[in-house]
Parts: C-alpha cells; sequence; structure tokens
C-alpha cells in the first residue's frame, strides 16, 4: 500500500549518500511533505534535541539513514567514534519514533554486519552465526544493535519498525576523501587525480583478488521506498546488485571510465579485507523487486557528478 505523498516523512541524514538519495527519490514520487534537518539543524546524538523536534513535528514515517561511515582506514582509526555516535544516533530516533507514534521506520544498516566467512551470497539469516571482519566490528556492532532493536520494539510494543541491509553503495553525493572514502570513490578520485597530473602509474592497495558487490544508491533509494510500502516483519531484509566483481575488476574499469593510461600497481603488503561479500537478494526479489542501474552506467553517472562537484580541485 504505497504511503501518502502528504504524509511527513521524516529522512534522517538526508545529506549523505545514502539519505539524499532518497529525499530525491521521494520528491520524484511527488511527496511533498518532506521533513529534511542538517547536522547543524538537529544533532542526532543528543537525545533531549531529538526528542523535542519528534514532539514538535510528529513525523508519520522515518528513514533513519544517518551515521557515521568510513572505509578500513577510518574503522580502524576512529573505533570508538564509530561504535559510540552510531549507537546514540539510533536508540535516540528509535525510541523518539516510538514514543511519538510514528506509523513506520526503516532503519539502514550495512552488509558488513555480518560474518567475515559468511556463506556466499550471504542469507539474512548468517547475521551473528560467526565473527566479524575486525576492521569494520565497530561499526558492525552499532548496525547489528539497531536491527536488534527495531526488532525488540516490535515483539515488545508492535511498533512497524523494518531494517534493510544494503550491500556497496557509490553515487551521488559520495564521499570522495583521499583517506576516510570507500573503494569504489577512493579508486575514482586516484584515477581522476593521476590522470589530470598526467602521473604514469597508480598503485592501488592490496592484492585485487577481493570480489565486491556494488549497488548504485538511487537503486537503493528505489529499494526502500519499495520496502516501506510493501514489508512489514521481523527479519532485516538484504538489498544488493545480486551480481558481483574483483577490486581488480572494478579498479580496472573505473580506470577506462575516468580516461587513466597509465599503469595500474596493486601494493599486496596492504590489507585487503573481508575476501568475498555478495548478498543473497532472493528475499527482495521475490517481494518484487531488482535493480536497475548497471555498475558501468553507474560509474559514468558517478563521475559525471565528481568533476561537477570535485573535478576543479
Amino acid at each position: 500500500m504505497p504511503i501518502d505523498t502528504s504524509a511527513k516523512i521524516f529522512v534522517a541524514g538526508h545529506r549523505g549518500l545514502v539519505g539524499s538519495a532518497v529525499a530525491r527519490k521521494l520528491h520524484q514520487l511527488g511527496y511533498t511533505n518532506l521533513l529534511l534537518r542538517s547536522h547543524s539543524d538537529l544533532d542526532l546524538t543528543n537525545q533531549s534535541a531529538v526528542e523535542s523536534f519528534f514532539a514538535a513535528e510528529k513525523p508519520h514515517y522515518v528513514i533513519l539513514a544517518a551515521a557515521k561511515v568510513g572505509g578500513i582506514h577510518a574503522n580502524n582509526t576512529y573505533p570508538a567514534d564509530f561504535i559510540t555516535v552510531n549507537l546514540q544516533i539510533q536508540t535516540n530516533v528509535i525510541v523518539s519514533s516510538f514514543n511519538h507514534k510514528v506509523q513506520k521506520l526503516l532503519f539502514l544498516g550495512s552488509s558488513c554486519i555480518y560474518p567475515k566467512f559468511a556463506p556466499q551470497p550471504i542469507p539474512e539469516n548468517a547475521l551473528l552465526t560467526a565473527p566479524l571482519e575486525p576492521t569494520n566490528e565497530w561499526y558492525a556492532v552499532a548496525k547489528i544493535a539497531g536491527i536488534k532493536m527495531c526488532q525488540a520494539y516490535r515483539l515488545q510494543h508492535n511498533f512497524d519498525a523494518i531494517s534493510a541491509m544494503p550491500t556497496n553503495l557509490y553515487g551521488t553525493n559520495d564521499n570522495f576523501h583521499p583517506e576516510n572514502s570507500h573503494v569504489l570513490p577512493a579508486l575514482l578520485r586516484r584515477f581522476h587525480e593521476a590522470k589530470i597530473n598526467n602521473l604514469d602509474k597508480v598503485v592501488v592497495w592490496g592484492t585485487g583478488s577481493p570480489l565486491r558487490e556494488f549497488l548504485h544508491v538511487d537503486d537503493l533509494a528505489d529499494a526502500v521506498i519499495f520496502l516501506l510500502d510493501n514489508y512489514s516483519d521481523l527479519e532485516h531484509v538484504n538489498v544488493g546488485s545480486g551480481s558481483e566483481v574483483t577490486i581488480k575488476e572494478l579498479a580496472e574499469l573505473v580506470k577506462e571510465v575516468v580516461g587513466f593510461k597509465g599503469e595500474l600497481i596493486w601494493d599486496s603488503s596492504k590489507p585487503d579485507g573481508t575476501p568475498r561479500k555478495l548478498m543473497d537478494t532472493s528475499k527482495l526479489v521475490g517481494l518484487g523487486w531488482t535493480p536497475k542501474i548497471s555498475l558501468r552506467d553507474g560509474l559514468v553517472d558517478t563521475y559525471k557528478w565528481y568533476l561537477e562537484n570535485y573535478g576543479k580541485q
């Protein structure tokens, strides 16, 4: 049952990669009553501020896309920040949503919630069956707590809180920070800078052998709205593209899209991270949703956005 286009929808984290895509999609679909607050307007780690916001605005629906995110380097460097900030944001938003009778909440997690050596493709029931990948366990533990909190409020209070776990995301509004970004935007920036500086080579961390699945963030936004309309149950739902590439294949594709003509060198002394991480998306496909944007088309789109927003740096 589609949500009424006049319903008040709070998109928490609307300036981030996921939240901005969700807000764009809702606008495109004609939703006219979006509640959007930047961090300076509303600090989601501040319990009383969040409670006051919910009391004043009374949103009907909440999409919880706000999070502190980053790659391997960031997770290793700031473990206390990653666990604390994410737990604070989730707890404050979920509790206030329940207190102020939000009709439905969708919590967004990440595929890093699953064990390092989970079965492939990873089914939803692999959660908490084995140890996590150590390089991002602080973030993962916070996200697992978010899933469990949604389940607990459903079980105890019949609160309609659902969770979606996206695979590796990329696209408009991605983080292209040279140290704290994920692999795809990091590669895109590195190849672009090598191209404009006429470098003859780019060195990339690891062996290039890990397998990764990528989903364009606009596809995720489409899936989020689909789940709000079509899913109300205890278990979280995987959201992915259903296909995977090696980091080497990804790097070659990014190199081609950017137009870098030099050499690509692998530094195998650096960590690879999780060896393989493909999501089993049969549950979501069974509900009737499939992605639409190919990796090549998505990369072309993302590079175009990067050039418009960062290319002059």
